[in-house]
């Protein structure tokens, strides 16, 4: 049994590029509109602060850890955000290991531990996951921005 860990990915809730476009867009939008407004109108200033806040927010967000993935001693250990328990996977119990892609919708909302129909789902960014399936038949997924990385490790782990 080995007892350093194999594989360690981080996944920060702010740094996913379609939600990153919408609020610079939005910040953009602000700024456009408060450079159109008249000099002496509050309203326009109040533009320029709600743009200058949604890229304050947008930094911040990039910083902001959504959830840790590690695999180590023939588990996954997802550890989240501040108040959320620590989840650990026994690769034991495990009976498929596949990556696909983790949805077919363009955007998708980070998740952290989303029970929904049988799948345990955990996402922040990336567009392929890991799918565990385990002997009771309750599919974990996991989405991972290195995808063949995770399923390497995971594998390696189960054969030793």
């Amino acid at each position: 049994m080995s007892e350093k860990v194999v594989f360690t990915e981080n996944q920060y809730l702010g740094r996913e590029f379609i939600p990153i476009t919408i609020r610079l867009v939005l910040a953009i939008f602000c700024f456009a509109v408060y450079a159109l407004t008249a000099p002496d109108d509050k309203n326009g200033d109040l533009l320029a602060v709600v743009g200058f806040a949604i890229l304050i927010i947008s930094i911040i967000m990039g910083f902001l850890l959504h959830f840790r993935t590690q695999v180590e001693n023939k588990s996954i250990l997802l550890n989240g955000l501040w108040t959320t328990r620590l989840v650990k996977i026994d690769l034991n119990s495990i009976v498929k290991v596949e990556k696909a892609p983790y949805s077919r919708y363009l955007f998708n909302n980070p998740v952290y531990n989303l029970h929904n129909k049988g799948t345990i789902r955990f996402f922040a960014a990336g567009k392929e996951a890991i799918h565990l399936t385990d002997r009771d038949g309750l599919v974990y997924i996991i989405g991972s921005q290195h995808p063949n990385e995770l399923l390497r490790a995971i594998q390696e782990e189960m054969k030793d």
